[in-house]
């Protein structure tokens, strides 16, 4: 999502990647949500106002968009995370937002495919 946010300048696979894929076929986690405000939060502690509240303003269009594809991490999610977790705890918010994409039958589209491989969720790198 925040490669997207470059326009011209963002990676050409990701931007064939939103060309070749309708809207209405996207779709965001309510964790992918919550990582970006982690982010902002991070970006305004360290001091950098402007750009914590023009990254809010873009997660605020963001969640507008996606207003009715934004999935969230339910109990059935959560029996497919624990199962993700038993062998390894490491990464948890990955495994759940792996949980979220295997309960829908989607792909996690990613330039981090490592840390999600373990998981069984099929994975695309649009950077790639």
């Amino acid at each position: 999502m925040a490669e997207a946010r470059k326009g011209t300048r963002a990676n050409p696979g990701v931007m064939q990647f939103f060309q070749a894929t309708p809207p209405a076929d996207r779709y965001l986690s309510a964790l992918t949500i919550g990582e970006i405000r982690r982010g902002i939060e991070t970006i305004r502690r360290r001091g950098n106002l402007a750009q914590a509240q023009k990254l809010e303003a873009w997660l605020d269009q963001l969640v507008l968009e996606y207003a009715h594809r934004i999935l969230a991490f339910d109990m059935d999610c959560a029996q497919v995370w624990a199962r993700l977790m038993a062998p390894d705890t490491s990464l948890p918010i990955d495994k759940q937002i792996s949980a979220i994409a295997l309960i829908h039958g989607l792909d996690v589209v990613t330039r981090n495919t490592r840390d999600f491989s373990a998981t069984g969720v099929r994975l695309l790198n649009p950077f790639s």
